[in-house]
């Protein structure tokens, strides 16, 4: 028995429609699948224990714009810290669901300490590691029995270095009976997915609601994940956390992650992403947030912040100063988009070009919100600027950058400030 398949809406790029789960916390709700956008998510990698750097960390990621946040309850000392944190949180105005990623000792956990399953607003379950033998399915549910106690859903997350190795034995015995045994690859990802599904159905048999249900199946081969999401998504209308698990550090783990996240996301595959990367040491762990986002808008999901369109650079550009230029502008829409967000609607899918020479600056500027096309090697040492369209200005001297960056607010608080409507004088 398998869950039914979830359908595929149309459009250019149609998305699977799913079950819609609420993620929940006070006033806030996060809604993954059923059509709502693709959720972006993180991880903390602070010492749960350590209640004050966590709270530090998901407000940063929060911040960043992941719209849930998932820290590890791995022992008593966590546990008991959950909801200390998520107070701190409530405190410094952080809205964003907490996610506690169980594994091993989940069910003890979260009977003992009921504050920190009250507190939390969903439930990370990887049935590889829930316990082995007859103890697996009373520990599974057990952590079932507290979501429904406390109405939270639960996120059954399978990951190929965990998988439960009872349901790989029985299913490496049904390939060996098999006139045309499968290669052990496919074994693997029959695995996984068999291991969600039959998680999932097993958690509504035990009182949970289909829409308090998300699954994921990771691994950090990109044609792995691309297969296994296919066939999740083939055979179920649960809503799914796609991403890699590992990915890796630097350019490595954007590019795997890019590859897989985007050949799903194409073919509506996907209803909330994470993005695991590796930082590197003493490394900011919002950049996989910002990843994310990034995946999404460059495909066309969603925004999230104005882009930055910049020219790669020639022999034509013999000076770094547009480079310099679109960086500052990029770290300039983004720092300011928490203000931007609540008072410019729409801001965030503002386009801005910072072109370096003549080639294709005046074109690419044109084709931007606002553009501006600098000097290249031998080229006059001016800098026309074009506001939707249209050139208005041409720069030049010493603060190029400075009334540049100018410019772009202007034109942001014209275009997408709130515009007031006068009284009716008669009313």
């Amino acid at each position: 028995m398998t869950a039914p398949a979830a359908p595929m809406a149309s459009g250019p790029l149609a998305r699977r429609i799913s079950r819609r789960v609420a993620v929940n916390w006070g006033a806030r709700t996060v809604h993954v699948g059923g059509g709502a956008p693709v959720v972006v998510q993180s991880m903390t990698n602070t010492d749960t224990a350590d209640a004050i750097a966590t709270a530090i960390q998901v407000k940063a990621l929060a911040q960043a714009g992941s719209e849930v946040v998932r820290i590890t309850v791995n022992t008593p000392e966590a546990a008991r810290e959950v909801a200390a944190i998520r107070e701190q949180l409530d405190r410094m105005g952080v809205d964003a669901p907490l996610v506690g990623d169980f594994h091993y000792n989940g069910h003890k956990l979260l009977t003992q300490y009921p504050d920190c399953a009250r507190a939390l607003s969903k439930y990370r379950i990887n049935p590889g590691n829930v316990g082995s033998g007859s103890r697996r399915d009373g520990n599974f549910a057990q952590m079932i029995e507290v979501a429904n106690l406390h109405a939270k859903p639960v996120r059954i997350g399978v990951n190929w270095g965990s998988l439960d190795q009872s349901l790989l034995a029985r299913l490496m015995d049904e390939n060996a009976r098999r006139a045309q045994p499968w290669e052990a690859s496919q074994v693997m990802r029959e695995a996984l997915v068999t291991s969600a599904i039959e998680s999932a159905q097993m958690a509504e048999s035990l009182g949970m609601p289909g829409d308090r249900i998300i699954l994921s199946a990771k691994v950090s081969n990109v044609q792995d994940v691309v297969a296994v999401y296919r066939e999740l998504a083939r055979r179920c209308d649960y809503p799914l956390h796609v991403g890699l698990t590992e990915a890796g550090m630097g350019s490595k783990g954007i590019v795997a992650s890019t590859a897989a996240l985007s050949v799903l996301l194409q073919e509506g595959i996907g209803d909330t992403i994470r993005v695991s990367l590796t930082p590197e040491p003493g490394g900011d762990r919002t950049r996989e947030v910002i990843v994310a986002q990034e995946i999404l808008q460059t495909m066309g999901l969603r925004a999230f912040t104005p882009l930055v369109v910049a020219c790669p650079g020639c022999g034509r550009t013999s000076s770094t100063f547009f480079q310099e230029l679109a960086e500052s502008i990029q770290a300039f829409l983004r720092a300011q988009m928490p203000v931007w967000k609540a008072s410019y609607p729409g801001v965030e899918s503002m386009q801005v070009a910072v072109m370096g020479c003549v080639v294709n600056g005046p074109g690419e500027s044109k084709h931007a919100d606002v553009g501006i096309s600098l000097p290249g090697a031998d080229e006059a040492p001016v800098a026309p600027v074009f506001v939707d369209g249209e050139r208005t200005v041409t720069l030049k001297g010493e603060r190029i950058a400075e009334e540049f960056q100018a410019i772009v607010e202007g034109y942001v608080h014209r275009r997408y400030g709130r515009q007031t409507v006068p009284a009716d004088p008669g009313t």
